[in-house]
C-alpha cells in the first residue's frame, strides 16, 4: 500500500539513488581500495625485492630514486623504470 502512495517523481528519485549506491559499492569503492593497496606496496619497495614491471620485465630492485627505481634484470645490467609501473610478481597456483 505504501508503494502506491509514492508519486512517480519520487519513484524516479529512489531508483536513481539506488543506482548510485550500487555503482559506489560495486565499482568505485573496490577500485579505490585496490589503488591504495598498490600505492602502499610501491612505497614499501626496498633494495633486493623481486618485482615485475607492467610490461612483464622481471628483476631485482637495485635502488630507488624518487619516482624511479633501478631494476637489475641480469647481473650487471640495470634499467631505470617508473615506480608506478612496478607490480608484485603473481604467485603460482598449485
Amino acid at each position: 500500500m505504501l508503494i502506491l502512495a509514492i508519486s512517480n517523481g519520487m519513484k524516479t528519485v529512489i531508483m536513481i539513488a539506488a543506482m548510485i549506491a550500487v555503482f559506489y559499492f560495486f565499482l568505485i569503492r573496490p577500485q579505490n581500495e585496490q589503488r591504495k593497496k598498490e600505492e602502499a606496496y610501491r612505497d614499501s619497495l626496498q633494495k633486493g625485492d623481486r618485482v615485475m614491471t607492467a610490461g612483464g620485465i622481471h628483476g631485482t630492485i637495485a635502488g630507488t630514486e624518487g619516482y624511479f627505481v633501478q631494476l637489475e634484470v641480469a647481473p650487471g645490467t640495470r634499467i631505470k623504470v617508473a615506480k608506478a609501473s612496478i607490480q608484485p610478481i603473481p604467485e603460482r597456483k598449485k
